[in-house]
């Protein structure tokens, strides 16, 4: 069931998503080499409890922490570490936030260093798919219209793969609601959900620079890395459908 919210409950999202934006970019800004993910979600704690709203990620049964970060091959979900972070090195970090009975969900991607190689435009194609996705939540489109989108520039024009398995979603109550959004089109874009006013959407580019298949990689029964070993990326924020265009509510 897709859950519709009101424009007061819009609202309160848009509010937690201030913070969740807020805090994610501070954390971003701590990225260097020589931090390790572990201090990152430290931080990212501390700030969200700080500005008044609770870790979202904690909500989930068995997750310990702020953030779920992803460095180098780990494509979601990766448990922070004690991993140093060095020069080289992209790392995603992806983080949540509840507020006042709503959660909202961003994620963003960065390299520890630039160098100008091959890398820095995979990044620079999940963020442009990320930015292109969002244009295209508008009312009369349907999540297809989404989908496509973020498919055509990460595979096409960028030659990279989508995920095939993990994907964006609904979001508010809960952390993970009805539509899905996945980042491929699998079938005819009239057969996905048609979008309407209030519905409120973490969408979400999670790709690799090689082959799609994904295996969990450790113990912890969270971290999941490419199976071929090669770099992944994680763009996401939380949008609101309405009537004068998305609302970026992170």
């Amino acid at each position: 069931m897709i859950h519709i919210k009101t424009p007061e409950e819009i609202k309160i999202m848009a509010e937690g998503g201030k913070i969740l934006a807020d805090v994610l970019f501070a954390v971003l800004d701590k990225v260097a080499p020589g931090v390790s993910e572990i201090e990152l979600d430290r931080l990212a704690d501390e700030l969200i409890i700080k500005k008044g709203g609770f870790p979202g990620f904690k909500k989930v049964r068995g997750y310990k922490y702020a953030t779920c970060i992803s460095t180098n091959d780990v494509v979601v979900h990766g448990i922070p570490t004690n991993y140093v972070l060095k020069v080289g090195d992209i790392i995603g970090i992806d983080c949540g936030v509840f507020y006042k009975g709503f959660h909202t969900d961003m994620s963003e991607t960065v390299r520890v260093q630039n160098s100008g190689d091959g890398v820095d435009l995979f990044l620079a194609t999940g963020k442009r798919a990320l930015g292109e996705a969002i244009k295209q939540a508008v009312l009369g489109n349907r999540i297809g219209h989404i989908s496509k989108i973020i498919q055509d520039i990460v595979e096409k024009e960028g030659g990279y793969s989508i995920s095939r398995t993990l994907i964006g979603h609904g979001v508010g109550r809960n952390l993970h609601e009805a539509p899905e959004v996945p980042g491929f089109l699998a079938g005819s874009i009239e057969k996905t959900p048609l979008l309407i006013e209030g519905m409120t959407l973490a969408i979400e580019i999670i790709y690799n620079q090689g082959g799609h298949e994904v295996v969990y990689a450790s113990k912890d029964g969270w971290t999941i890395k490419t199976k071929d070993g090669s770099l992944s990326g994680v763009f996401e924020r939380t949008i609101a459908i309405t009537g004068g265009g998305p609302l970026i509510l992170t």
